[in-house]
């Protein structure tokens, strides 16, 4: 029934029901909405009960007609206007990680990713597949923007860093991030590590001039030489990669620190969750060569963990 339930808010979403009610700014029949989204009135009636019995929708009736408005939550994270709106996360969901999952099973039959099934695309590197043609990386880029509107301050004032000035974001992508850092400490400015084309779409659709305080900086992080900084950020980075490969790239930022420099990382929330994210994190954080780690709760998706370079 879950999939069901995720296919229900896929769906409503992807239509733009949501957004149909928003923009009417007054509540709208079955027949209304059917006709607003393109859909037919049979099919919109059994997705607004749906969308009724989850508490995204609210009806009432009027003249004998029921008439459906946006529940709290529906106007704040389902509609394309809300500044918080997870609707870009909703749809990455629907069109690429749910597609992931349809081949898990022959993913542990082959032992091996299945993104030449899922995306036509044959490849072992995660990032070619993601970023597979410039629309797909628009669409992962909003996906990050979506995530750090919920709870990208939380994450960067877990801790006081107004004692870094210049901060690096490590693979920092659409620079929702850097946007956080930049309004919560306004002394600093950030640099963005990242793929060159990741780098010139962000430059084209999410940090404009007005962002004066957000720089750019072209290359891998596993080969080029990383940027000078006070403060280094990885965020949904290392997730990404084996645990080799996490001490190979926190072993680089280690060297790239001056004494007494840091690292910001955030890590998956929940009691338990946080509790093992923070165990492990504390594993490849020493392994690198940082000390004095500490994690702060956020509340939030994410919390945070600093680690330090002996002075």
């Amino acid at each position: 029934q879950e999939h069901w339930l995720l296919s229900t808010v896929f769906t409503s979403c992807e239509l733009g029901v949501f957004d149909a009610i928003q923009e009417a700014q007054r509540p709208l029949s079955a027949e209304e909405l059917s006709v607003a989204v393109g859909a037919s009135l049979d099919g919109m009636e059994r997705l607004l009960a749906a969308c009724t019995g989850l508490q995204l929708l609210e009806t009432h009736q009027e003249n004998g007609q029921v008439l459906y408005r946006n529940s709290e939550e529906a106007s704040v994270y389902l509609t394309r206007s809300s500044p918080v709106s997870l609707y870009h996360s909703i749809q990455y969901s629907s069109k690429t990680i749910y597609l992931c999952w349809h081949y898990l099973t022959d993913a542990i039959r082959d032992g091996k990713n299945q993104y030449e099934k899922a995306f036509g695309v044959n490849s072992k590197d995660l990032f070619q597949a993601l970023y597979r043609s410039d629309e797909e990386m628009v669409k992962f880029m909003r996906l990050m923007n979506s995530i750090w509107n919920i709870c990208g301050r939380d994450v960067v004032t877990a801790f006081d860093l107004s004692p870094f000035k210049v901060i690096c974001d490590l693979g920092g992508c659409s620079g929702a991030l850097a946007k956080h850092c930049t309004s919560a400490y306004p002394q600093c400015t950030v640099t963005i590590f990242d793929l060159p084309k990741v780098v010139h779409t962000s430059r084209e659709h999410f940090v404009t001039q007005a962002h004066n305080r957000i720089g750019f900086h072209e290359g891998d992080f596993f080969k080029d030489p990383i940027p000078e900084a006070d403060l280094y950020i990885l965020a949904r980075i290392l997730h990404d990669w084996t645990d080799q490969c996490c001490v190979e790239l926190l072993t680089r930022v280690y060297k790239a620190c001056k004494p007494g420099q840091c690292l910001l990382y955030e890590d998956g929330s929940g009691p338990l969750t946080a509790q093992l994210y923070s165990l492990n994190m504390l594993c490849l954080l020493t392994a690198a060569g940082f000390t004095s780690i500490q994690h702060r709760f956020t509340g939030k998706t994410y919390d945070a963990v600093l680690g330090c370079k002996d002075t």
